[in-house]
């Protein structure tokens, strides 16, 4: 049994526990069950944002993350917000020591708001990493879990499009007040929209560097003629 959750009867032990911080903790690599890109600071960020959680047995040695509590150990049915990272290390498939609830922003009464008109929502007032957190919940088991996939979908599909076209006019309008409403991922994508624009017009206005062979096709030619 888990060093957390052993028996009053015995001395607990947290050496091989959960670790206390952040920064101690690694996250398997994506490939390796979605977990996130330790290294990347956009999944970061997001797995810091808290969840509303409720512990399903006694964990020892844990008192200090309940803020509300003195107490050196966290009881069975408490409840306190987590960060996401934590929530999964203690809720995950294999240790169901924690459950989570979904924060409001991916509740129902927001998946239809976002299902009758996604574009009038301000997205990144849901938080700034909104698909990124929506798919880290993802691998929680918890029964909204096909709901929530199929609205972060149809959310993204039907905001992506006047995305694109509003990154295309970017340089004729003021857009501030449309960028300010886009989470990070659709940032990305909107300056991606404005980049891929710019290179166009630079094309057709004959500024961009001259069109050359691959390296690959060079370094064919190059073989024939030394053979």
């Amino acid at each position: 049994m888990s060093s957390l959750t052993q028996s009053s009867s015995s001395t607990p032990s947290y050496s091989s526990g959960v670790p206390s911080s952040a920064a101690h903790y690694r996250q398997p690599p994506a490939a390796a069950g979605g977990a996130g890109d330790f290294f990347d600071l956009g999944d970061i960020l997001a797995s810091q944002q808290r969840v509303p959680a409720q512990f399903e047995q006694t964990v020892y040695r844990l008192g200090f993350l309940d803020a509300q509590s003195s107490g050196e150990h966290i009881q069975s049915g408490a409840k306190m917000e987590l960060p996401l990272w934590l929530a999964r290390a203690l809720g995950g498939r294999r240790r169901n020591i924690v459950r989570i609830d979904l924060p409001k922003q991916y509740r129902q009464q927001q998946r239809d708001i976002l299902r009758a008109d996604a574009n009038v929502v301000d997205l990144f007032k849901q938080g700034p990493y909104f698909y990124l957190m929506g798919v880290k919940l993802l691998f929680f088991d918890h029964m909204e879990r096909s709901d929530l996939a199929k609205s972060l979908l149809e959310t993204f599909l039907n905001r992506f499009r006047r995305i694109m076209d509003t990154s295309h006019h970017a340089f004729s309008s003021d857009v501030t007040m449309f960028t300010t409403r886009l989470d990070e991922t659709e940032r990305v994508l909107f300056h991606i929209g404005q980049r891929s624009v710019a290179a166009m017009e630079k094309w057709e206005r004959g500024r961009s560097h001259r069109i050359e062979a691959s390296d690959v096709v060079q370094k064919r030619r190059k073989r024939k003629r030394e053979d």
